[in-house]
């Protein structure tokens, strides 16, 4: 058997564009620079939703923010879209601890926002550019490091110099699946409903392996509970 022995495909937005037209009966002699401009615009929506349809674990990364005596909030980058895990690291050699997150309405409820302490909570406040917020706020007794996992959106999508769209192999065919659904609502209303459920289908196949393969345990709690 022979094969290529090579794992480079990867076609630039362009490419994917006129797959995308052409599964909707727009052929490439057809094609104009209209076509295209709706395809750039198109794919960044596409992009937009697979923001929202989260985590992409393609797009989680690992910051570092070194906390100030204090301080209380800190921005974030704009691009961030969830936090998923945030520890805190103490003293050095450097102790690991896990804080969990709170919503705004738990934050309000704190009597006092300013005791300083060891930070035990965040809260991430999803802005225009957001930002995190810790309670206790950081005190004179240690050095804090807030480590966390984000989510990002995806890198904006371009036809220029054969730029490629960022996303992994695995969800090439339920982007392009999408973006012919987008151009479809433009130039094939007839066949939207078809391509809808054609997207959908290639979604679920994609986010079904965008998953860390790893058991769950579920422990309950044994301990007394006294009010």
């Amino acid at each position: 058997m022979t094969t290529s022995g090579t794992y480079l495909y990867n076609p630039s937005l362009a490419e994917l564009s006129i797959t995308a037209f052409g599964r909707i009966g727009v052929r490439r002699t057809e094609i104009l620079a209209s076509h295209m401009a709706d395809a750039r615009n198109a794919a960044n929506l596409v992009l937009s939703e697979l923001s929202n349809l989260q985590p992409n674990l393609w797009e989680v990364g690992l910051t570092s923010l070194a906390l100030t005596l204090g301080t209380a909030t800190y921005n974030v980058n704009a691009e961030i879209v969830m936090i998923l895990d945030l520890y805190i690291s103490t003293g050095s050699p450097a102790t690991d601890r896990p804080i969990t997150p709170v919503s705004r309405t738990e934050y309000a409820s704190y009597p006092n926002k300013t005791q300083q302490g060891a930070p035990t909570v965040f809260w991430f406040d999803r802005l225009t550019t957001p930002t995190l917020t810790f309670w206790p706020v950081p005190d004179a007794s240690s050095t804090y490091t807030a480590n966390y996992y984000s989510v990002r959106q995806t890198q904006d999508a371009n036809l220029t110099k054969g730029q490629n769209v960022e996303i992994p192999y695995r969800f090439l065919e339920a982007f392009t699946a999408a973006l012919a659904w987008k151009l479809a609502e433009i130039y094939r209303p007839e066949m939207e409903q078809r391509m809808q459920d054609k997207a959908e289908r290639a979604w679920r196949i994609a986010s079904t392996q965008d998953t860390e393969n790893v058991p769950i345990y579920v422990i309950p709690g044994m301990a007394g509970y006294y009010r």
